[in-house]
């Protein structure tokens, strides 16, 4: 029967370990010339982390382009009446103002300070203001643009004081004068339009610094978020380490020290009594016999692999890359050597899957036959096979071949690709 994702597995498996995480552990190098042309189609496969930062970067970027947008808009308007090497002046200035304005922005993100940057684009924007002689909403925006970039690194007492202060310096600096004044007449068409502009770079003014602020704490949190979950996932590792070292320290510390004791007899009894030394050798064999059987169970315990859980850790994988999955395995499990291969090839189809296709759905089979196993994993983002494979489908084909198996892979259907594998049941017993 046809099921879905296991949610409650995937979700254990999702708040253990990052999305990004799992991905990096998965994949490998592509070998050379192998899905060239699908790479040119194949989606973006960051990490969402990643995708936030970078939505993140732009949207606190807003102030680099303010300026340029108002002053570009007002030179397009230009009656010819204006100075040319003041307007020349002012967009030269733009330029180092923007690579600050970057830099800061770079800084709030990175948890850095960026005092100088804060100065020296305040001065320039400053000097762009005192200079120019245009609309609030063209040469004005610089003081906004500042005073959006300085809130990412200032306290909030901080940023209210320097947003007021820009807020003010831009209004004292280009006020057009009185509503019925020829310079005022000559940008705003009345009264209303005069009033309306004004408050609206004010209002604006007073927002978007703080709305710049609150994005910033937001990544903040999911990067906090995200670290939380590595220092989970790598303190899980560590907690396992321990377990085993524990472990194989109760299972032959004992027997080790027996042997390390009847050792010593066996050498003081010698030559006194050769019969009970060779006695005391013989115990010390079977207790190594003892340790290492022991060992041996210890490791195979390990070694072993879950398919269930391995399983929905690769269907989490492949739906957190925003690939829909569909799976079916036996209801009653397979045998524990069989598992650990099936495991392994899910494993490597799955990487196949994010490197090289574009996948947006992909079905996951597994069936127990009369004789013989059947994996299948199809998915719909066929790319162009043609030509030598990588070394995955290579190492599957090899691995599955020593079971006395078969792995085969390529289109199937209608822009869908298939991996199949056939192992023997009596291969892996």
């Amino acid at each position: 029967m046809l099921t879905k994702t296991d949610d409650k597995g995937t979700g254990r498996l999702r708040a253990l370990v990052p999305s990004g995480l799992l991905r990096s552990l998965l994949r490998r190098p592509a070998a050379p010339g192998a899905g060239s042309l699908a790479g040119l189609f194949r989606r973006d496969k960051r990490s969402q982390v990643e995708r936030l930062r970078r939505l993140t970067f732009w949207m606190l970027s807003i102030g680099v382009f303010l300026p340029w947008v108002g002053s570009l808009g007002w030179l397009s308007r230009a009656t010819g009446t204006e100075p040319i090497p003041l307007m020349l002046l002012g967009i030269v200035l733009l330029i180092p103002f923007s690579l600050l304005q970057v830099r800061m922005v770079r800084a709030a993100m990175d948890g850095t300070t960026a005092n100088r940057e804060i100065v020296a684009s305040g001065v320039i924007a400053l000097v762009v203001l005192a200079t120019q002689d245009g609309h609030l909403w063209s040469w004005g925006l610089a003081a906004l643009a500042w005073s959006t970039s300085t809130a990412l690194l200032l306290s909030r007492s901080a940023t209210l004081l320097a947003t007021l202060g820009a807020t003010a310096v831009g209004l004292y600096l280009l006020w057009p004068g009185a509503p019925d004044s020829p310079q005022a007449l000559a940008i705003y068409s009345d009264e209303e339009s005069f009033g309306a502009t004004i408050g609206g770079y004010i209002g604006i003014s007073l927002v978007l610094p703080w709305a710049n602020r609150f994005q910033l704490w937001f990544w903040e949190v999911v990067r906090a978020a995200e670290a939380g979950k590595e220092a989970q996932a790598r303190l899980a590792v560590t907690e396992e380490r321990l377990r085993f070292a524990r472990d194989l320290h109760d299972l032959v510390g004992h027997s080790l020290s027996a042997i390390a004791v009847k050792s010593e007899v066996a050498v003081k009894l010698a030559r006194a009594d050769a019969d009970r030394a060779a006695a005391e050798m013989g115990e010390v064999r079977g207790l190594a016999r003892e340790a290492l059987k022991e060992i041996r169970t210890a490791v195979r315990g390990y070694r072993t692999v879950d398919l269930d859980a391995e399983l929905r850790s690769m269907v989490a994988v492949l739906e957190a890359d925003g690939v829909q999955c569909t799976l079916q395995a036996p209801p009653d499990g397979v045998p524990e050597e069989l598992a650990t291969l099936l495991s392994w090839l899910v494993r490597e189809g799955t990487t196949n899957v994010l490197r090289h296709s574009r996948a947006t759905r992909c079905r996951i089979s597994i069936m127990l036959q009369e004789d013989q196993a059947v994996l299948e994993m199809t998915n719909d983002g066929a790319a162009d096979v043609r030509g030598r494979g990588g070394t995955g489908l290579t190492g599957m084909a090899e691995r599955v071949a020593s079971s006395g198996g078969s792995v085969t892979a390529g289109p199937h259907g209608s822009g869908e690709f298939r991996l199949r594998a056939v192992v023997p049941l009596e291969g892996v017993r």
